[in-house]
């Protein structure tokens, strides 16, 4: 059984910095990707950013530049640093990864969530 645990939501100010932790456990083979969504009070749940396996990452335009996505795959842990913090930043973080718990295929895998409120 697979679990993704996240931590370091809370409430910060516009400006402020906060950084998620998400840790992967349980019968694992292998982590393909591991990404941070977002969803928001009335919105659909968004993409915000991944890192792949080989290291390379991605991220949605509207946190380019200021969240950087970061894993160590030996300890099946992602980050993700979120600086200059804005109001609509505020959301439940998700943690996701795509793994095998086997060498054949490959499972989404999601976290509970971690409520990330951005407000003076």
């Amino acid at each position: 059984q697979v679990q993704l645990v996240e931590s370091g939501g809370g409430l910060v100010q516009p400006g402020g910095s906060l950084r998620l932790s998400c840790a992967a456990s349980g019968s694992i083979f292998r982590i393909y990707t591991m990404g941070w969504y977002r969803q928001a009070p009335g919105k659909e749940r968004e993409l915000v950013a991944r890192i792949f396996s080989g290291g390379s990452t991605s991220y949605a335009d509207s946190v380019k530049g200021r969240f950087t996505i970061s894993g160590d795959s030996a300890e099946r842990m992602s980050y993700l640093q979120m600086n200059s913090l804005k109001p609509e930043d505020t959301a439940i973080y998700y943690c996701n990864a795509y793994l095998g718990t086997s060498r054949y295929g490959g499972t989404d895998y999601w976290g509970k969530g971690t409520l990330v409120t951005v407000s003076s």
